[in-house]
């Protein structure tokens, strides 16, 4: 009965202002980052001490590596403790929980980018935590998604909560993950689309409605906490910060070329599409955490078989278009079950022992999944509220879709406009592929709907997008803050466009994890911006500076 009243007391938190935990948290960093300051000799107070954020963009594992090549040359420059807080979307969230994991990351990179170029995960590990995760009842394919991303990408099963760095000291920057509310980004209004998560708590940072951080996922009515629910682990949440697969649209522009798929079946094959993607994947992961010689031989001839099998399909497509819509969604319904089926005859023909079992289990557990398609369910904390701010989209159901912030801009702006967090200054580290003022222009754009300072933009840099600067200083001007741009390929690292292209693509968004030497490059190609404008950065950390103290005065 105690537990059940002291459960009723927790309520969702309604203000436009950063929570009391966040506020003195950012209170001892900033003694940090005076100390910071005047080492560089740079003069000012504690009370005129700036907020400069540092935003990492989304990319995959391109912003992961990269943004930890880029805090690892700050660190060595002594620029890292002059930052407060430091927000990412999509990849580089991935690695910011790989960074937190460690109390002391900002004093220690060395160690942090060798425990991303030397670690491995033994499967074993991988599927003792599926069996774990699979007795609640949430499971979804961003659970998937967040061990791919942190057994295969980031080197580790980060077990630890999000509010377990409310003990941390201020050693480290204040940390912000970003994430959407799938239901508001198809059908809601703005104010209802961007999700932050910080190690104090976690809401919609537009409608002023958050929970602490340990209360995500657990059960509320009407605005009330019901029953408490274990916390995600950093896994699970890697996998909801960073799913943009959960996109169909986005899905199909990564086909594997081998599929030789149709432009005409991209639209009405969604399942088909998605469970032949979403296999090749996982058996990517597989892979790469296996040695034995049968296993992987094995491993090849389920390919050889898919690809066969979509070989037999190829001969189905003529005339597609021209059946009916009940005709081409009994075709793909075949396909998909022969696509199940031969999953399981595979199986069946693997040797006993340790492979076999994990394959089973694979097969039985996640492509349930994949057919389902569910992405980042967790429980709604706002379901049945009466505020007259939150939208239906929200308060009408039980649960939350949470997914990759990158698919609404894919940069961590949001969290970062306005008075709430009133910063001075942004660096932010462009890791996007694409157009490369798009987060920038999205962005501008969101504030603008929102009546949220931002600084201007000349439109002659945005013809610069297919061949860019190394860096952009965009200057904020009376509440605005200054935005520091840096695009990870440029005109100092890439002799034309053509090279910038090559470049992305050498590292695209969507592939298999790099091996060892491929992130070794990428590091240095993100140090080596760094330091390169050590110089401009240093400058406009000043300016920051004297800016905030004109403004106390």
């Amino acid at each position: 009965m105690e537990e059940g009243q002291a459960a009723s007391e927790k309520s969702v938190r309604e203000s436009q202002h950063v929570c009391a935990g966040e506020q003195e948290y950012v209170q001892e960093r900033k003694k940090i980052v005076l100390e910071s300051l005047t080492s560089l000799g740079i003069n000012c107070t504690e009370d005129s001490v700036p907020h400069i954020a540092l935003l990492g963009s989304g990319g995959g594992q391109r912003a992961a590596v990269g943004l930890v090549g880029s805090l690892y040359q700050m660190e060595k420059d002594g620029l890292l403790d002059s930052v407060l807080y430091l927000g990412g979307v999509s990849g580089s969230t991935w690695s910011i929980a790989f960074l937190y994991s460690d109390p002391e990351w900002s004093v220690g990179m060395d160690r942090t980018t060798s425990r991303l170029t030397e670690s491995e995960v033994e499967l074993a590990e991988v599927l003792s935590w599926f069996g774990e995760r699979e007795k609640e009842e949430d499971l979804s394919l961003s659970d998937i998604w967040g061990v791919v991303t942190s057994a295969g990408i980031m080197k580790q099963m980060d077990l630890r909560h999000l509010s377990e760095d409310t003990r941390r000291n201020a050693t480290n920057p204040y940390p912000i993950y970003c994430a959407i509310e799938r239901n508001c980004y198809k059908e809601g209004p703005t104010e209802g689309k961007w999700f932050e998560m910080s190690p104090h708590e976690a809401g919609f940072t537009e409608l002023g409605l958050f929970v602490e951080a340990s209360l995500l996922g657990s059960k509320f009515e009407g605005g009330r906490l019901v029953e408490k629910i274990p916390e995600m682990d950093m896994v699970q949440l890697q996998g909801v910060l960073g799913c943009a697969l959960a996109d169909e649209e986005l899905l199909r522009e990564i086909i594997p070329p081998h599929l030789n798929v149709p432009a005409h079946l991209h639209s009405a094959g969604g399942q088909y599409l998605r469970i032949y993607i979403t296999i090749y994947k996982l058996m990517a992961l597989i892979r790469s955490n296996v040695k034995n010689p049968r296993a992987l031989s094995d491993l090849d001839k389920l390919q050889e078989l898919l690809i066969e099998t979509n070989r037999i399909h190829q001969s189905e497509f003529e005339g597609f278009e021209l059946k009916s819509s009940e005709e081409k969604r009994n075709l793909l319904q075949q396909w998909t079950i022969k696509q199940l089926a031969l999953m399981e005859t595979w199986s069946l023909g693997l040797e006993e022992g340790n492979f076999k079992t994990h394959i089973t289990f694979v097969i039985k557990k996640v492509l349930p999944l994949i057919v389902q398609w569910e992405w980042g369910t967790t429980r709604n904390f706002l379901s049945n509220y009466d505020n007259s701010s939150a939208p239906l989209c929200l308060t009408s159901r039980d649960t939350l879709n949470l997914m990759d912030a990158g698919l609404l801009i894919n940069m961590p702006y949001p969290s970062f406009l306005g008075e709430r967090r009133d910063i001075d200054l942004m660096i932010a580290l462009e890791y996007s592929a694409g157009d490369m003022f798009e987060t920038l222009t999205l962005a501008r754009d969101y504030a603008a709907e929102l009546k949220k300072p931002f600084p201007e933009i000349d439109e002659k840099v945005l013809e610069e997008k297919e061949w860019p600067k190394d860096l952009y200083v965009f200057e904020g001007k009376e509440k605005a803050p200054t935005i520091v741009y840096l695009p990870l390929f440029n005109r100092n690292n890439c002799k034309d466009a053509d090279e910038v292209r090559e470049r992305m693509e050498e590292f695209s968004t969507f592939q298999l994890p790099y091996n060892p030497a491929k992130a070794t490059l990428l590091l240095e190609t993100a140090k080596e911006n760094m330091k390169r404008n050590k110089e401009t950065l240093l400058k406009e950390i000043s300016k920051a500076a004297q800016r905030r103290q004109d403004r106390q005065q």
